[in-house]
């Protein structure tokens, strides 16, 4: 019997898995939101998804349902999140407009940033915070340097 690879091929070493508060409708959102594709899916005896999970570009994101009795918390019961999910996209200015368009509020508005992309963030209905990019220009490690030393961020 051939053993299976520790890491499935058609995941990535790091896979974001987060909590929804409506698991099934912020899988939704992210279709409207972000072109997701939705791969997999299991629902529980409740109803509740225990685990689903959707790609966005080449990215596979795990999608659970808050479960309080398991610890298992999103961030609309935390009232926030320390955590931004960053995605690269073609056009920052179109994935913007689209992810406002299905529901998403805006936090930072899209700017073209001293780091070289054009940059903003958005916090999904179900309280995720979601950085939008493009990359627009190279810019070296002193320039980044000399930037952070005046004092901007």
């Amino acid at each position: 019997m051939t053993r299976p690879h520790p890491i499935p091929i058609d995941m990535q070493t790091v896979t974001p898995h987060i909590v929804c508060a409506g698991a099934k409708g912020a899988i939704e959102f992210y279709k409207q939101a972000f072109n997701a594709l939705e791969l997999a899916r299991l629902e529980g005896k409740d109803g509740k998804l225990m685990h689903a999970m959707i790609q966005i570009g080449d990215s596979k994101i795990m999608i659970a349902d808050e479960y309080v009795e398991w610890g298992s918390i999103g961030p609309l019961t935390l009232k926030g999140s320390p955590v931004t999910l960053h995605c690269y996209v073609e056009n920052a200015d179109q994935a913007f407009a689209q992810a406002i368009a299905a529901g998403a509020t805006v936090k930072m508005p899209l700017a073209d940033m001293f780091w070289g992309d054009r940059y903003g963030i958005l916090v999904d209905p179900y309280g995720h915070h979601w950085a939008i990019a493009t990359h627009i220009r190279d810019v070296s490690m002193e320039e980044l340097k000399a930037h952070a030393l005046k004092g901007c961020g």
